[in-house]
């Protein structure tokens, strides 16, 4: 990933749930659609679930059931990006706390749904740690 350059912002970056919660995430949001197994409501350390940015239920089990189509995946994700309200909200959380930490359950750091977040935040102007 990649800063966009502003200055006293450290911004966006990612985390898996399972990893252990640290001071240095700041603001913890998850952002699956389904609640990570095995995780509780305490050890998540969430301050917002904010499940509707997450992908569709259809794109999810598309993707689930194709990994190798990721191209594809991360062309319609974005497209839900653009056309998803709640981005604003997303947007609005990297003004308001230095560190914002997008927490989600893939076993892959690099190919999920939240690597075309950081993408796509990035590309809209915030800042972006990876």
């Amino acid at each position: 990933m990649r800063w966009s350059g502003q200055t006293g912002h450290m911004g966006f970056t990612m985390k898996r749930i399972y990893d252990e919660p640290a001071a240095s995430d700041g603001y913890r949001v998850l952002v699956d659609r389904l609640w990570p197994r095995g995780v509780s409501k305490e050890r998540a350390d969430l301050d917002l679930w904010l499940k509707e940015i997450a992908p569709s239920a259809e794109l999810r089990k598309e993707w689930h059931g194709n990994p190798d189509r990721h191209d594809e995946f991360v062309a319609r994700y974005v497209s839900e990006l653009d056309a998803n309200p709640v981005t604003t909200d997303l947007q609005a959380l990297g003004h308001e706390h230095d560190r914002v930490t997008l927490l989600f359950s893939s076993h892959d750091p690099s190919v999920n749904h939240v690597a075309v977040m950081l993408d796509w935040l990035a590309h809209h102007g915030a800042s972006v740690e990876g």
